[in-house]
């Protein structure tokens, strides 16, 4: 077991409604047949794993140019990326610097996750992503099937891709990529067993820690298979107890807050 700080990186915030947050929360009834709709402000973030053998990059968040552009105008106007910047400035925000990465590790290819893919293009810095995230996020991006969360501008670069592929794969000594799709075909939940205390990045297993912790699902287009996630979210409790680990959901809105707590 490793000594491994994490240091997370603020990215902005997503704003969206309730409905995409939680399956059904305003649906219209006979009895209230116009339901408010609230529209929730969630985090997006990155974190910088200082391992022995290199420092990790955790997901990369949107594009700087999000709002202008780059992303589809209706996708930005359900998904709302207040405060979006470039990866280097909110790096440096932290005390890093691009130079100082040596390898990547993306939960997920989502618009909101793979945005800052553009500052490796062209190194030899390791980007590891599961091979079927990999696959349907080209098939999404190349062809009329798929899922709109995938952005052709975000990951197809001339980048170092490594796949990773099966239930789980281990890239560094005590860094684990544990398969749990349901959001999407290759999320990746990271567990980090370090000897300050094990974390699970677990990405968009869940938007906020409830869709997880009460099965609540999500809404919308952000779950692609419902039974696959509910697999998903029974394997992240036998991981989340085998490491007595501290478990940071999505972009619940304490996340931050427990990040900088560890």
């Amino acid at each position: 077991m490793s000594s491994i700080d994490l240091t997370p990186v603020p990215r902005g915030h997503i704003v969206a409604d309730e409905s995409f947050i939680f399956e059904g929360a305003a649906v219209a009834t006979a009895s209230d047949p116009t339901p408010s709709h609230e529209r929730r402000r969630c985090p997006v973030y990155n974190v910088v794993i200082d391992h022995p053998d290199a420092t990790i990059l955790w997901d990369t968040g949107s594009h700087p140019d999000a709002g202008d552009g780059h992303w589809p105008a209706d996708l930005y106007d359900a998904f709302t990326h207040e405060g979006a910047r470039p990866l280097s400035e909110d790096l440096a925000s932290v005390g890093y610097s691009l130079e100082d990465i040596d390898a990547v590790v993306m939960s997920h290819l989502h618009l909101d996750h793979a945005g800052g893919l553009y500052a490796f293009v062209g190194t030899d810095v390791p980007i590891y992503v599961h091979r079927d995230e990999f696959e349907f996020a080209y098939v999404s991006a190349k062809t009329a099937h798929g899922d709109e969360a995938y952005l052709e501008g975000d990951f197809d670069h001339d980048l170092n891709w490594q796949l990773v592929s099966g239930p789980r794969a281990s890239p560094f000594p005590d860094v684990d990529l544990f398969h749990l799709p349901g959001h999407s075909p290759g999320l990746v939940a990271t567990v980090i067993d370090r000897a300050e205390g094990p974390v699970i990045l677990a990405g968009d297993i869940g938007y906020v820690e409830e869709n997880w912790t009460e099965r609540r699902p999500m809404g919308g287009s952000l779950l692609w298979n419902k039974e696959l996630w509910l697999e998903s979210c029974a394997r992240l409790d036998d991981l989340a107890t085998r490491f007595d680990a501290t478990v940071v959901v999505g972009h619940d809105p304490d996340a931050m807050a427990t990040l900088d707590q560890l």
